[in-house]
């Protein structure tokens, strides 16, 4: 007998505050047709002043709770990836447990947009090994708080928001890497040669100070193209399907353009893309289990489906998971 972590639930939550793009033309050189053909971001959402991350996280996971039908109490392990935490320490994820009433272990992952495949992978490997019974995964960001609102190449893409899943260990029996539900096969990477590209310039140990988000984006374009798609078809292989076998590909949500010529470079066609870029822009860690919540909620995702999640963030770090769900 073997286990997996088989899917149980997602969910999502978006702060209620909307800023369309017209209104950040108001203060930078910019304009809604610029943001929209350069990005295909329509508007995003900012957090309240009173929410944290560790609020929206929670929110986020108790609508995927809700959705597997269990309650935080039957939870013994919480990831939760974020480049915004609510304090440089303890980890947010120890607040989430907290008000989840949730038991076991509780930690934070950072690997900025990669960080919902980071902690997937993590939380898998916890219940595969027999570490946890369930697990929640999450990406929470305020991203709102690090940008630097007159940098037009940045202030435009990215947004606040919260996802979550819900894994479970389950005994799968024989079962070839392929067959059978749960996570399938992860595939994680990072060249820290390429740091520079999409940083923060602040920090504990650097500046005392949380800094602003500064990148560099034709370079960072470049990158994410090349690197995703290595992902994806890594990440396939391992598990012995195609390509074209994939039911539903849901990626980061960083740039139409990125989304565009990645399905381009590996095969995918558009109609078996989730897209929710439109809606909440860049939510860097949020924005995979963002997808699969809209994917939920459209009828999208169903019961033996092939799922494929990509991302590339800052450090850099690249990773795709395939889940059959």
């Amino acid at each position: 007998m073997s286990r997996r972590g088989v899917l149980r639930g997602v969910g999502g939550y978006l702060p209620e505050r909307r800023v369309a793009n017209h209104a950040l033309s108001t203060f930078l050189d910019t304009d809604d047709q610029w943001i929209r053909e350069r990005t295909g971001i329509a508007e995003r959402r900012i957090a309240d002043p009173r929410q944290t991350t560790a609020t929206l996280a929670t929110l986020a996971a108790r609508d995927a709770l809700d959705h597997a039908g269990m309650a935080g109490s039957d939870i013994d392990l919480i990831v939760l990836a974020t480049a915004t935490p609510d304090h440089t320490f303890p980890a947010t994820a120890t607040k989430v447990q907290a008000a989840l009433g949730a038991g076991g272990a509780a930690f934070d992952i950072q690997a900025v947009c990669s960080g919902f495949v980071y902690a997937l992978a993590t939380a898998d490997d916890a219940l595969v090994r027999g570490r946890a019974r369930a697990a929640l995964v999450i990406g929470a960001e305020t991203f709102s708080r690090i940008l630097d609102w007159g940098d037009r190449g940045t202030a435009v893409l990215f947004g606040d928001g919260a996802g979550a899943v819900v894994l479970e260990a389950v005994e799968v029996g024989e079962v070839t890497p392929a067959t059978g539900p749960g996570v399938l096969s992860t595939y994680l990477r990072s060249d820290g040669r390429q740091h520079d590209l999409l940083y923060v310039d602040g920090g504990p140990s650097t500046t005392g100070q949380a800094g602003a988000l500064r990148m560099l984006g034709n370079q960072v374009f470049k990158q994410a193209v090349e690197r995703i798609a290595e992902a994806m078809e890594r990440c396939v292989a391992q598990a012995g399907v195609a390509m074209g076998d994939v039911d539903l590909v849901v990626p980061h949500q960083a740039n139409r353009r990125i989304l565009d010529a990645v399905a381009r470079r590996v095969g995918v066609a558009p109609d078996r893309i989730v897209t929710t870029l439109d809606l909440h822009g860049n939510t860097s860690a949020a924005s995979i289990p963002l997808a699969l919540a809209a994917a939920r909620d459209q009828k999208r995702l169903g019961p033996d489906q092939l799922v494929l999640v990509e991302a590339m963030g800052g450090g850099l770090t690249w990773g795709a998971a395939l889940i059959r769900t």
